[in-house]
């Protein structure tokens, strides 16, 4: 089907890029860290830094002989990336003399690793943590089931590398955990999760991180928590030693405090602004800019240019009620690309009326000076006044009858 090859296409490219339209928002480790504290869970002692000297004292506050700095970027595999400056690895574990070379050098440099992309992701702070003395290693994790309609617990007694390879080498340690949103985490439920884990140590301070990574997910709105590795250490007490939190977007009225730390430095520029706008938008690899009113109606438009050849630079879907303004934003996103060499419009107007889009696209040919062709498709309410409306403009748009041909029309265009 051709909008299954469509998903396919963006999902690998949201994956190997790590982008997205920010339906969840991701935070930095540091500040996961602070809200985990915060909840009551059990974390590494560490300190924030945006600048060598900060580096510095931190390391001194710490006062250890040996120091563990990561480099925080919103992307995995940290530990075995490279920075384009030639260090390797974005986390190490270093004696304390070493903090402000090794401070220098990941700051301000940008780390590339399996999860961000090729172009990497900059890295504006550093974290500086507690050495910890870790005995053994388990994985956690906390997320929403569609299955079972409500969160579900992934627990594993081996921890410390992706889920994915856990369930390739230990299968039979993974257990999944339902939660009811009605009864909620009960004593029975949290026993069954420390059982999983083979916890060693004194099982009701257990049970008691257990509820309290529950409740920080249910109290935030998390889309996701996931704590790998969640570590025992000599003394038998759980720590969330490194932890990823997600959280649902549409919450944001409701967890400010949260939703305030978005470092919008680690996203697509473009998905940024777009953002701003309520528009949606994802960057793709292609040269044809497609400008879109519904989600389906843009992934099919996407599919028939690769029919015919070409390829679709972006998603863009300007929803059902866009503004002349929110128009003219979104060709001023689509042509920041410079990969673009046309722009495909397609609306079919329901609440979208297509005389404004038409006046977008007029408003925003005039003020842009596009240098790239235009080819529009409308369809639907208003659409003999839009046609109307580009036909008098003066401009050198090109008009098309049906989807099938301006897709046609786009990729001749090139």
């Amino acid at each position: 089907m051709l909008v299954s090859t469509c998903a396919k296409r963006m999902a690998r490219t949201m994956q190997s890029a790590n982008l997205g339209a920010v339906r969840f928002l991701n935070l930095h480790e540091y500040q996961s860290s602070q809200i985990m504290s915060d909840s009551g869970v059990n974390v590494p002692f560490g300190i924030a830094a945006h600048s060598v000297d900060e580096a510095v004292a931190a390391a001194a506050k710490i006062g250890d002989e040996e120091v563990v700095i990561k480099s925080q970027i919103l992307a995995g595999g940290r530990g075995l990336g490279t920075f384009t400056n030639g260090l390797q690895g974005g986390v190490h574990i270093i004696k304390t003399s070493e903090v402000k070379d090794y401070a220098s050098k990941m700051l301000g440099g940008t780390l590339v690793t399996k999860q961000s992309g090729a172009a990497g992701k900059p890295v504006n702070t550093v974290l500086l943590a507690k050495k910890m003395q870790l005995a053994r290693e388990f994985y956690f994790a906390i997320l929403m089931d569609r299955t079972s309609q409500g969160p579900l617990i992934i627990a594993c007694s081996e921890g410390g590398t992706s889920i994915e390879d856990l369930a390739e080498s230990h299968p039979d340690k993974i257990i999944k955990v339902p939660v009811s949103l009605q009864e909620g985490l009960t004593d029975e439920k949290v026993k069954q999760v420390v059982d999983g884990l083979t916890v060693s140590g004194d099982k009701d301070a257990a049970a008691d991180q257990i509820r309290a990574l529950y409740n920080l997910f249910i109290d935030k709105d998390c889309t996701m928590v996931e704590v790998n590795p969640l570590a025992e250490d000599v003394d038998g007490n759980l720590i969330a030693a490194d932890a990823k939190i997600g959280f649902d977007d549409n919450a944001s009225f409701r967890q400010k405090d949260v939703f305030s730390q978005r470092d919008t430095t680690q996203e697509d520029s473009r998905e940024v602004a777009a953002s701003e706008f309520d528009l949606n938008y994802i960057g793709l690899d292609g040269n044809i800019g497609c400008m879109v009113n519904g989600a389906g109606l843009a992934m099919a438009t996407m599919d028939i240019i690769s029919l015919h050849g070409g390829s679709p630079a972006n998603f863009l879907d300007v929803g059902g009620s866009a503004t002349t303004a929110q128009i003219k934003a979104a060709f001023e996103i689509i042509t920041s690309d410079a990969s673009v060499k046309a722009i495909l419009v397609n609306i079919f107007g329901g609440i979208m009326k297509c005389d404004i889009i038409a006046e977008g696209i007029i408003e925003a040919s005039r003020s842009l000076e596009l240098k790239v062709p235009v080819i529009v498709r409308l369809e639907g309410t208003n659409v003999e006044r839009g046609k109307q409306l580009l036909a008098d403009s003066g401009l050198a748009l090109i008009s098309a009858d049906d989807l099938d041909d301006a897709a046609k029309k786009a990729v001749a265009a090139i």
